[in-house]
């Protein structure tokens, strides 16, 4: 291990920081929802629905994309939990699975703008 000459190495601090780290299965699970969250599309589909219920005809006319584009990034997003469904009939209506995935985007946003 090199050391920094800067500072000084301190194995209290490095075990403790090496206790606190989530396990490896969690941290890939942190970064494949965070690959979710990297696509343009998908993130205007969310932002579409932060307060309200649609239908993919519906996404698909407010982004000016086809059905289908959306429907597969529906799927995607309903794979990852970020979206929920409910069946009308004919009908698929899409919503935010729950207020911590409007908090997610709104803190990234807050910090965007605060460059």
């Amino acid at each position: 291990m090199d050391i920094c000459e800067s500072c000084q190495y301190n194995p209290k601090i490095v075990d403790r920081l090496k206790n606190q780290l989530p396990d490896d299965e969690t941290t890939l699970d942190l970064a494949e929802m965070f690959k979710v969250f990297g696509d343009n599309t998908r993130i205007r589909i969310l932002w579409t629905l932060f307060d309200k219920e649609l239908c993919v005809y519906d996404i698909a006319g407010a982004l000016n994309m086809s059905q289908s584009a959306i429907s597969h990034q529906l799927k995607t997003l309903k794979q990852a939990r970020l979206i929920k469904s409910r069946r009308d009939g004919k009908n698929a209506f899409y919503s935010i699975d729950d207020d911590h995935v409007k908090k997610i985007i709104e803190q990234m946003l807050i910090h965007i703008e605060e460059q």
